[in-house]
């Protein structure tokens, strides 16, 4: 099963645009513009603050409604990586092609821009529609300024498909993620004069040693859903920096920490337990040596969970195309809860395997994008006019 010549030309022109997260997409996010625009699509772009990365939203075809194929046009560095080849360009070698992004999530995106080649001319009833995003990789960045400019702009898609690598199994669920900047601030004093100062780190041990009696009580007490490798809520503490000298009491400390949630759970739940235990248990007891001590929290990342109802039409007529393949679901994170949270019901479906992502030698399976082909072909001919007898 070989894809077509068009797909793997698109492909390697996508693999040498050097899209690691701490670089720009626009030259990426201008080429893909030019060429959908010269096959009729109205586009609308979204930038972030400084303008120097952009969404890009491209519609062919007329009316309300319509399809999304969305994939997001940045990839992970390959820095330290010990690869065999120049990971910024396409190699094709044992029914393979080779290069940082073949898997995720570039082949999916080089099947979408070469099938629209196609587009103009399906006598489209509903339009189909592009979504190329910035920033996925360093927590979904991008996307909510994509849904904002759909509202913006009027723009309600009936439906999404998002490519990331599922080996072409429709997936209608993930877990929920979000991550959290913990600063503690204490009140200095020399270490021989202790009771004079709030131990930031102390009292930062303090929370912490809370935030993982939260974790083991739900892996042992809480809701379980048996489809994901981890069938329970989890959280964790992933960073901790603080104090500036070894005869100090140190007046700061920061650490980070994330959970990823089950859907169906309230998503400010264990962060609603966690402060309200700093507010109730610790800070009471720093305030009372210095009234300006206490914890501050901030959400820095949020990816919403992916629960995707197995009798929607999207779900139906997707899974139809995978061949019936049963449904299944993920541990990671996707743009596809931001998609479900505009109220766009979304799915997972792209061509590779999430092993291949973010390791050297990333590779995608030259009979995946084929399959890949088949499904968008048949999602669009879905959205065509019927031929008249």
């Amino acid at each position: 099963m070989t894809p077509s010549t068009s797909t793997l030309q698109i492909l390697s022109e996508l693999i040498a645009f050097e899209t690691v997260t701490r670089r720009s997409n626009l030259h990426l996010i201008d080429w893909a513009e030019a060429r959908l625009q010269r096959l009729g699509a109205r586009v609308i772009r979204d930038f972030n603050d400084d303008r120097t990365r952009a969404n890009l939203f491209a519609t062919l075809g007329e009316g309300p409604g319509g399809w999304v194929f969305s994939g997001h046009s940045d990839v992970v560095s390959v820095d330290g990586q010990p690869w065999s080849s120049d990971p910024f360009r396409a190699e094709i070698r044992d029914g393979r092609v080779y290069g940082r992004g073949a898997c995720d999530m570039k082949g999916f995106i080089a099947v979408v821009m070469a099938q629209a080649e196609h587009w103009s001319a399906a006598n489209l009833a509903v339009p189909v529609h592009v979504a190329l995003t910035y920033d996925e990789e360093s927590g979904c960045l991008g996307v909510p300024g994509l849904m904002s400019a759909l509202h913006a702009h009027g723009v309600r898609p009936d439906a999404c498909v998002v490519g990331e690598p599922t080996r072409m199994q429709v997936v209608t669920a993930h877990k929920g993620g979000r991550v959290y900047r913990c600063r503690v601030h204490g009140h200095a004093a020399h270490s021989s004069l202790t009771p004079q100062g709030v131990n930031a780190i102390e009292y930062a041990a303090r929370l912490i040693a809370f935030i993982q009696e939260l974790s083991l009580r739900e892996q042992g007490h809480g809701p379980r859903d048996e489809r994901y490798p981890v069938p329970f809520t989890t959280i964790s503490t992933n960073t901790i920096e603080g104090g500036n000298g070894r005869n100090i009491v140190p007046a700061s400390c920061e650490f980070y920490f994330d959970y990823r949630y089950l859907p169906g759970m309230p998503a400010g739940k264990l962060i609603d337990l966690i402060q309200a235990h700093a507010r109730e248990h610790l800070e009471p007891q720093m305030k009372r040596v210095s009234p300006q001590a206490g914890f501050e929290f901030e959400c820095t990342g949020d990816i919403p969970a992916l629960n995707a109802a197995e009798t929607h039409e999207v779900t139906r007529i997707t899974q139809a195309l995978s061949r019936g393949r049963p449904l299944g679901a993920v541990a990671f994170g996707t743009e596809a809860g931001f998609f479900q949270r505009a109220g766009i019901p979304a799915v997972l479906c792209g061509p590779g395997d999430i092993e291949q992502a973010h390791r050297a030698d990333e590779y995608v399976e030259l009979s995946q994008l084929r399959l890949c082909e088949e499904f968008v072909a048949g999602l669009v001919e879905r959205c065509r006019r019927p031929t008249a007898v």
